[in-house]
Protein backbone atom coordinates (compact mmCIF):
# COMPACT_ATOMS: atom_id res chain seq x y z
CA UNK A 1 0.00 0.00 0.00
CA UNK A 2 0.82 3.59 -0.66
CA UNK A 3 2.08 5.60 1.91
CA UNK A 4 0.07 9.29 2.29
CA UNK A 5 2.50 12.17 0.87
CA UNK A 6 3.80 14.54 3.15
CA UNK A 7 1.37 16.83 4.80
CA UNK A 8 1.89 20.48 4.05
CA UNK A 9 0.10 23.34 5.81
CA UNK A 10 -2.17 23.55 3.26
CA UNK A 11 -3.44 19.97 2.61
CA UNK A 12 -3.34 20.47 6.60
CA UNK A 13 -5.67 22.92 6.78
CA UNK A 14 -7.80 21.72 3.98
CA UNK A 15 -7.80 18.97 5.86
CA UNK A 16 -9.26 20.12 9.03
CA UNK A 17 -11.95 22.22 7.03
CA UNK A 18 -13.61 20.06 5.28
CA UNK A 19 -13.91 17.43 8.17
CA UNK A 20 -15.09 20.62 10.25
CA UNK A 21 -18.26 20.70 7.99
CA UNK A 22 -18.01 16.90 7.26
CA UNK A 23 -18.67 15.93 10.94
CA UNK A 24 -21.24 19.09 11.35
CA UNK A 25 -23.44 17.34 8.32
CA UNK A 26 -22.94 14.12 9.62
CA UNK A 27 -24.46 15.12 12.76
CA UNK A 28 -27.67 16.98 11.23
CA UNK A 29 -28.70 15.32 8.08
CA UNK A 30 -25.53 12.83 7.16
CA UNK A 31 -23.48 13.12 3.79
CA UNK A 32 -20.33 13.82 5.26
CA UNK A 33 -18.45 11.62 3.58
CA UNK A 34 -19.14 12.92 0.41
CA UNK A 35 -17.27 15.70 1.34
CA UNK A 36 -14.20 14.58 3.49
CA UNK A 37 -13.46 11.15 1.05
CA UNK A 38 -13.01 13.03 -1.78
CA UNK A 39 -10.64 15.55 -0.26
CA UNK A 40 -8.20 12.94 0.99
CA UNK A 41 -7.68 11.98 -2.85
CA UNK A 42 -7.25 15.63 -3.43
CA UNK A 43 -4.34 16.26 -1.40
CA UNK A 44 -2.60 13.08 -2.36
CA UNK A 45 -3.56 9.92 -0.40
CA UNK A 46 -4.15 6.99 -2.40
CA UNK A 47 -8.04 5.71 -2.72
CA UNK A 48 -7.77 2.78 -0.35
CA UNK A 49 -5.94 4.68 2.27
CA UNK A 50 -8.39 7.36 2.15
CA UNK A 51 -10.96 5.56 2.82
CA UNK A 52 -9.69 3.96 5.67
CA UNK A 53 -8.53 7.65 6.93
CA UNK A 54 -11.70 8.76 6.52
CA UNK A 55 -13.81 6.06 8.46
CA UNK A 56 -11.01 6.39 11.16
CA UNK A 57 -11.09 10.13 11.41
CA UNK A 58 -15.34 10.03 11.26
CA UNK A 59 -15.38 7.12 13.40
CA UNK A 60 -13.40 9.13 16.10
CA UNK A 61 -16.11 12.28 15.56
CA UNK A 62 -18.99 10.27 15.83
CA UNK A 63 -18.26 8.85 19.24
CA UNK A 64 -19.68 11.94 20.82
CA UNK A 65 -22.99 11.29 18.81
CA UNK A 66 -23.53 7.83 20.15
CA UNK A 67 -22.94 8.69 23.66
CA UNK A 68 -25.42 12.03 23.25
CA UNK A 69 -27.96 9.22 22.13
CA UNK A 70 -27.35 6.53 24.68
CA UNK A 71 -30.70 7.29 27.06
CA UNK A 72 -32.88 6.68 23.58
CA UNK A 73 -31.57 3.39 23.42
CA UNK A 74 -34.85 1.77 24.05
CA UNK A 75 -34.51 -1.03 22.13
CA UNK A 76 -35.49 -4.53 23.06
CA UNK A 77 -31.80 -5.88 24.58
CA UNK A 78 -31.88 -9.51 22.87
CA UNK A 79 -32.42 -7.67 19.43
CA UNK A 80 -29.73 -4.65 19.79
CA UNK A 81 -27.16 -7.15 21.15
CA UNK A 82 -27.54 -9.62 17.73
CA UNK A 83 -27.65 -6.34 15.57
CA UNK A 84 -24.11 -5.31 17.94
CA UNK A 85 -22.31 -8.68 16.86
CA UNK A 86 -24.04 -8.89 13.24
CA UNK A 87 -22.65 -5.21 12.78
CA UNK A 88 -19.09 -6.33 14.19
CA UNK A 89 -19.39 -9.17 12.18
CA UNK A 90 -20.05 -7.50 8.78
CA UNK A 91 -18.21 -4.41 9.28
CA UNK A 92 -14.76 -6.58 9.54
CA UNK A 93 -15.67 -8.62 6.52
CA UNK A 94 -16.38 -5.51 4.68
CA UNK A 95 -12.50 -3.83 5.77
CA UNK A 96 -10.91 -7.45 4.96
CA UNK A 97 -12.61 -7.39 2.34
CA UNK A 98 -11.44 -3.75 0.79
CA UNK A 99 -7.74 -4.76 2.08
CA UNK A 100 -8.16 -7.57 -0.38
CA UNK A 101 -9.61 -5.24 -3.43
CA UNK A 102 -6.61 -4.10 -5.53
CA UNK A 103 -5.88 -0.08 -5.65
CA UNK A 104 -6.30 -0.27 -9.36
CA UNK A 105 -9.66 -2.05 -9.12
CA UNK A 106 -10.74 0.08 -5.76
CA UNK A 107 -10.26 3.34 -8.07
CA UNK A 108 -12.59 1.92 -10.57
CA UNK A 109 -14.97 1.15 -8.16
CA UNK A 110 -14.95 4.73 -6.34
CA UNK A 111 -17.93 6.68 -8.84
CA UNK A 112 -19.82 3.72 -8.48
CA UNK A 113 -19.77 3.64 -4.63
CA UNK A 114 -20.44 7.29 -4.74
CA UNK A 115 -23.14 6.79 -6.93
CA UNK A 116 -24.98 4.31 -4.83
CA UNK A 117 -24.29 6.47 -2.04
CA UNK A 118 -25.64 9.46 -4.23
CA UNK A 119 -28.73 7.72 -4.80
CA UNK A 120 -29.52 6.56 -1.37
CA UNK A 121 -28.96 9.54 0.50
CA UNK A 122 -30.86 11.51 -2.43
CA UNK A 123 -33.76 9.11 -2.31
CA UNK A 124 -33.63 7.32 1.15
CA UNK A 125 -36.19 9.25 2.82
CA UNK A 126 -38.55 8.10 -0.08
CA UNK A 127 -37.24 4.91 0.13
CA UNK A 128 -37.81 4.85 3.80
CA UNK A 129 -41.38 6.30 3.45
CA UNK A 130 -42.41 3.36 0.98
CA UNK A 131 -41.14 1.04 3.36
CA UNK A 132 -42.97 2.75 6.29
CA UNK A 133 -46.30 2.46 4.08
CA UNK A 134 -46.09 -1.33 4.57
CA UNK A 135 -44.88 -1.28 8.40
CA UNK A 136 -48.29 0.61 8.87
CA UNK A 137 -49.91 -2.29 8.43
CA UNK A 138 -50.80 -3.53 12.60
CA UNK A 139 -49.89 -7.26 11.26
CA UNK A 140 -50.30 -9.94 14.39
CA UNK A 141 -46.64 -10.79 14.21
CA UNK A 142 -43.73 -8.55 13.86
CA UNK A 143 -41.33 -9.70 10.84
CA UNK A 144 -38.72 -12.74 11.59
CA UNK A 145 -35.96 -11.43 13.29
CA UNK A 146 -33.68 -13.37 10.66
CA UNK A 147 -34.39 -10.80 8.05
CA UNK A 148 -33.21 -7.59 9.99
CA UNK A 149 -30.24 -9.82 10.90
CA UNK A 150 -29.73 -10.36 6.72
CA UNK A 151 -30.37 -6.83 5.94
CA UNK A 152 -27.74 -5.44 8.37
CA UNK A 153 -25.18 -7.90 7.53
CA UNK A 154 -25.25 -6.78 4.41
CA UNK A 155 -25.36 -3.23 5.18
CA UNK A 156 -22.42 -3.50 7.75
CA UNK A 157 -20.07 -5.71 4.75
CA UNK A 158 -21.13 -2.28 3.04
CA UNK A 159 -20.59 -0.03 5.46
CA UNK A 160 -16.91 -1.90 6.14
CA UNK A 161 -15.95 -1.32 2.70
CA UNK A 162 -16.82 1.80 1.61
CA UNK A 163 -19.01 3.28 4.60
CA UNK A 164 -21.50 6.33 2.62
CA UNK A 165 -25.08 5.97 3.12
CA UNK A 166 -24.87 3.51 5.80
CA UNK A 167 -27.38 5.30 7.97
CA UNK A 168 -29.85 5.69 5.85
CA UNK A 169 -29.77 2.25 4.77
CA UNK A 170 -30.03 1.38 8.07
CA UNK A 171 -32.67 3.84 8.99
CA UNK A 172 -34.86 2.41 6.09
CA UNK A 173 -34.08 -1.45 7.46
CA UNK A 174 -35.07 -0.91 10.81
CA UNK A 175 -38.51 1.46 10.30
CA UNK A 176 -39.52 -1.65 7.93
CA UNK A 177 -39.11 -3.89 10.61
CA UNK A 178 -41.21 -1.90 12.93
CA UNK A 179 -39.00 0.12 14.82
CA UNK A 180 -41.35 3.14 14.46
CA UNK A 181 -39.41 5.22 17.06
CA UNK A 182 -37.57 7.91 15.50
CA UNK A 183 -35.31 8.68 18.46
CA UNK A 184 -34.92 4.71 19.40
CA UNK A 185 -34.33 4.33 15.71
CA UNK A 186 -31.36 7.22 15.72
CA UNK A 187 -30.41 5.72 18.77
CA UNK A 188 -29.65 2.57 17.46
CA UNK A 189 -28.58 3.20 13.84
CA UNK A 190 -25.36 5.59 15.68
CA UNK A 191 -24.62 2.88 17.46
CA UNK A 192 -24.31 -0.11 14.92
CA UNK A 193 -22.70 2.55 12.92
CA UNK A 194 -19.84 2.94 15.32
CA UNK A 195 -19.76 -1.05 15.87
CA UNK A 196 -19.38 -1.04 12.04
CA UNK A 197 -16.99 1.59 11.73
CA UNK A 198 -15.23 1.02 14.54
CA UNK A 199 -14.21 -2.64 14.12
CA UNK A 200 -13.37 -1.61 10.21
CA UNK A 201 -10.25 0.04 11.93
CA UNK A 202 -8.99 -2.98 13.35
CA UNK A 203 -7.68 -4.75 10.03
CA UNK A 204 -6.07 -1.28 8.56
CA UNK A 205 -4.54 -0.82 11.53
CA UNK A 206 -2.44 -3.81 10.84
CA UNK A 207 -2.42 -3.41 7.67
CA UNK A 208 -0.66 -0.26 7.92
CA UNK A 209 -2.84 1.89 5.58
CA UNK A 210 -4.22 4.46 7.70
CA UNK A 211 -2.48 8.48 7.13
CA UNK A 212 -2.21 8.48 10.92
CA UNK A 213 -1.66 12.96 10.62
CA UNK A 214 -4.39 13.07 8.30
CA UNK A 215 -6.33 11.15 10.73
CA UNK A 216 -5.63 12.98 13.86
CA UNK A 217 -6.20 16.29 12.15
CA UNK A 218 -9.71 15.14 10.77
CA UNK A 219 -11.06 13.80 13.96
CA UNK A 220 -10.28 17.25 15.77
CA UNK A 221 -11.85 18.91 12.96
CA UNK A 222 -14.60 16.27 13.06
CA UNK A 223 -15.57 16.21 16.65
CA UNK A 224 -15.55 20.10 17.02
CA UNK A 225 -17.87 20.56 13.30
CA UNK A 226 -20.36 18.12 15.44
CA UNK A 227 -20.49 20.04 18.15
CA UNK A 228 -20.63 23.63 16.93
CA UNK A 229 -21.98 23.88 13.14
CA UNK A 230 -24.67 20.78 14.45
CA UNK A 231 -25.95 23.85 16.82
CA UNK A 232 -26.20 26.37 14.04
CA UNK A 233 -27.63 24.29 11.49
CA UNK A 234 -30.60 23.46 13.25
CA UNK A 235 -31.81 26.76 12.82
CA UNK A 236 -31.43 26.23 8.73
CA UNK A 237 -34.60 23.40 7.33
CA UNK A 238 -33.03 20.25 7.31
CA UNK A 239 -34.34 19.98 3.01
CA UNK A 240 -31.86 22.96 2.43
CA UNK A 241 -29.06 20.89 4.22
CA UNK A 242 -30.05 17.93 2.25
CA UNK A 243 -29.94 19.97 -0.97
CA UNK A 244 -26.85 21.17 -0.08
CA UNK A 245 -25.20 17.76 0.40
CA UNK A 246 -27.17 16.29 -2.76
CA UNK A 247 -25.36 18.75 -5.13
CA UNK A 248 -21.89 18.28 -3.61
CA UNK A 249 -22.76 14.32 -4.03
CA UNK A 250 -23.86 15.08 -7.50
CA UNK A 251 -20.36 16.80 -8.20
CA UNK A 252 -18.41 14.58 -6.91
CA UNK A 253 -20.07 11.42 -8.30
CA UNK A 254 -19.72 13.31 -11.94
CA UNK A 255 -15.95 14.50 -11.10
CA UNK A 256 -14.31 10.90 -10.20
CA UNK A 257 -16.62 9.64 -13.30
CA UNK A 258 -14.62 11.99 -15.27
CA UNK A 259 -11.31 11.29 -13.92
CA UNK A 260 -12.20 7.42 -14.44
Amino acid sequence: MPSAPPLTYLNGFLLFATAFIAGGLNAVAGGGSFISFPTLIFTGVSPIAANATNNTALWVASLASAGAYRRDLDVDRRTMLILSIVSLVGGLLGSILLLYTSGDVFKKLIPYLLLLATVVFIFGESFKQWLQSFSRADTPKSPRLIYLVVAQLIVAIYGGFFGAGIGILMLASLTFFNIRNIHAMNALKTWLGTCINGIAIVPFIFAGIIAWHQTIIMAIGGALGGYFIANFARQIPSIIIRRFVSIVAISMTIYFFIRS
